[in-house]
């Protein structure tokens, strides 16, 4: 895979937009706790302004992702964000911490319109057969930083301050930005049947995402899962608290182990990939991820919550690689920004709604029963997900009776 051109680039840059994101969010988080004396409002605001553009902008930047060209809106992306952070750098110089907020939400803006474009390479130049370990490697890089980001961002903040690692930020986003720029100059985009006009290709996504079965499937499954993991990611405070009696300190060993066990299993998957179909390998996926939740949810054991920890996470690839490969696999290519922008959103907006609801949840039954609810939702993705795994089991069949 690293001998294309593409892959290797694309993931080159990505290394370095990981990190400059994670060096960003760590300084803007300590810095504004630290400002405010760790008033819960402020600090919430951080999130709000990174995660709100996936929703105002997700569908918005994947429509105009399929009428601009992918690698020039990729540069110009990462561009204009090292240079939005120089901005911020400045007011933050002059005492205007809002500014970072500011940053936040432009950089994220700028990611949807940078992510579909990403796809959009990978259905040009990427071989069908190696399609799904490319999607493997690029979950895999996320599950690293998973794990390094925070320990980064913390470090570089704690270290040297806000300004280096803003200073830091802005040299990651152009470098990311200076590293494609070495792909080929980008083909001449083909226009998606009669629409013309933002508006008209916007709708007209919609109504792609709308007559495909596949993508419908998905578009279910994904708002399943978000909404399972959104239940359970705020309260694994709890797991360690209550379940294990033991401080909150020890939860960052809960994640670095599941965040190792990514790793690994997302360099299994790609090794793999070629001999599993996506479908297959996201139902086992979202199987296992049920078990594991229950189990999780219910263990008393500190060795026993780390294998079910652990389990989950070597078959959390198998979720992510597998709905990417489905995605960019069932959507042409003229609409895989519109569908991209429209079905990731699905999974942040239901894991936020998750997420509000789960504290009271837990207040009005139980953890084990929150925990069992959110293994309930991914068992319902799973069973969306199983027309499309009999079916192409089907088509299999008779493909090897007719030979």
């Amino acid at each position: 895979m690293f001998s294309n051109r593409y892959v290797r680039t694309i993931i080159l840059s990505r290394v370095l937009l990981q990190l400059g994101i994670w060096i960003r969010n760590y300084a803007v988080l300590l810095y504004v706790s630290e400002l405010t004396n760790n008033n819960p409002v402020d600090v919430s605001l951080i999130s709000v302004a990174e995660f709100a553009p996936i929703f105002l902008f997700g569908l918005i930047g994947g429509t105009f992702a399929d009428r601009w060209r992918p690698k020039r809106t990729m540069v110009w992306s990462d561009l204009l964000s090292g240079l939005f952070v120089g901005v911020v750098l400045i007011a933050v110089m002059n005492g205007g911490w809002i500014a970072l907020l500011i940053g936040s939400f432009v950089s994220a803006s700028l990611s949807q319109f940078s992510q579909p474009s990403a796809m959009k390479l990978y259905k040009r130049h990427v071989p069908a057969e190696q399609l799904q370990g490319v999607m493997a490697m690029s979950q895999t890089l996320v599950a690293v930083f998973t794990v390094l980001g925070p320990v980064i961002g913390t470090f570089i903040f704690i270290k040297f301050g806000i300004h280096v690692s803003l200073i830091l930020t802005a040299v990651m986003f152009l470098g990311s930005s200076l590293i494609l720029s070495s792909l080929p100059r980008d083909e001449e985009e083909p226009k998606s049947g009669k629409a013309s006009g933002f508006i008209k290709e916007l709708t007209a996504g919609l109504r792609y995402i709308g007559s495909s079965k596949p993508l419908r499937t998905l578009s279910l499954t994904f708002s399943a899962v978000g909404l399972a993991s959104g239940l359970t990611q705020p309260l694994q405070i709890f797991l360690v608290v209550e379940n294990l009696g033991k401080d909150k300190q020890f939860l960052q060993w809960l994640v670095m182990a599941s965040g190792a066990a990514m790793l690994v299993g997302g360099a299994a998957i790609i090794g793999i990939a070629k001999k599993v179909r996506p479908q297959l390998l996201l139902l086992i996926g979202l199987l296992v991820n049920a078990v594991c939740t229950v189990g999780m949810g219910a263990s008393k054991q500190i060795w026993l919550t780390i294998i079910f920890l652990v389990i989950s996470g070597l078959f959390y690839p198998c979720i992510q690689g597998g709905i990417q490969t489905l995605l960019v696999r069932n959507t042409e290519g003229a609409f895989i920004g519109r569908v991209s922008g429209a079905i990731m959103p699905i999974f942040m907006g239901m894991m936020v709604v998750g997420m509000f609801i789960s504290g009271y949840l837990k207040d009005t039954f139980s953890l084990m029963g929150v925990f069992m609810a959110s293994s309930v939702f991914v068992i319902i993705g799973a069973l969306f997900l199983l027309p499309i795994v009999v079916k192409k089991r089907s088509e299999v069949d008779l493909e090897s009776l007719g030979k």
